[in-house]
């Protein structure tokens, strides 16, 4: 398995929108994004870190439902 690698917020969000996840607001330092799916909306929370620490990464991926390798993909 591969290291969760430090990143900027923007990167995180790109990549994410690649996955199909919508910025819906913003408020302050916290990105919300939503991803709907058959009969669920996903909401997930990125803060604008830079960088995001590495264990916030893992729970916004956790919370994305997208494995890590998946998601070092769409960077």
């Amino acid at each position: 398995m591969s290291k969760i690698p430090s990143l900027n917020y923007d990167k995180v969000i790109k990549a994410l929108q690649r996955d199909g996840w919508v910025v819906v607001r913003q408020r302050g330092s916290h990105i919300r994004l939503q991803k709907h799916i058959i009969n669920e909306v996903l909401k997930i929370i990125v803060p604008a870190h830079k960088p995001i620490k590495r264990s916030t990464l893992s729970h916004i991926l956790k919370q994305s439902r997208i494995s890590l390798d998946e998601f070092l993909k769409k960077l």
